[in-house]
């Protein structure tokens, strides 16, 4: 690599310099990205919401497009803004929730009832541990908390009224 960008440098050609670098750039992030698993599911939950042919085909249908809904996009919103505080444990349970809210929205798009259920079922576990877990906290950070979490819960039981079955 370095004997490359050498030969580069040595031409004097700004126009050679400026697309050296631009491929090293592509070439860098492809490497790092192939390397990284970046997707927040892990293999096993990723094979339960993609779902099997017979639960695409079920009556459940979901029937909404999580990309374009509203409410999954600020869940998602709400998700990459949510605040840390000062409690590691509480910030431990706030990624566990997070992380369950990801499964949600990942579990609604590839149209899989069981694993929107399961992930459902561990954001309320973590909901409920939150909840504990606030008693401790500062006037003014239960506060912002509690808002945050507000606002899941209503986004979540709009999502879930508008899909059939529910």
């Amino acid at each position: 690599m370095k004997v490359l960008t050498q030969s580069f440098i040595k031409k004097g050609n700004k126009n050679e310099k400026t697309s050296f670098f631009g491929v090293l750039l592509i070439l860098t992030s492809s490497c790092a990205t192939e390397k990284l698993n970046l997707s927040p599911l892990s293999n096993n939950f990723y094979s339960d919401t993609k779902g099997s042919d017979s639960d695409r085909s079920s009556k459940k249908s979901f029937n909404i497009n999580i990309k374009e809904n509203v409410n999954a996009s600020e869940i998602s919103n709400i998700i990459s803004t949510f605040p840390k505080f000062k409690n590691n444990g509480l910030n431990d349970e706030i990624a566990s929730l997070k992380y369950s809210l990801q499964n949600y929205l990942y579990a609604i798009d590839a149209n899989n009832s069981t694993g929107k259920s399961r992930a459902l079922k561990s954001f309320e576990k973590s909901y409920k541990k939150i909840q504990k877990q606030r008693q401790s906290l500062e006037k003014d950070d239960d506060e912002v908390l509690n808002r945050y979490l507000v606002r899941l819960k209503t986004n979540i039981s709009v999502i879930e009224d508008a899909l059939p079955g529910s």
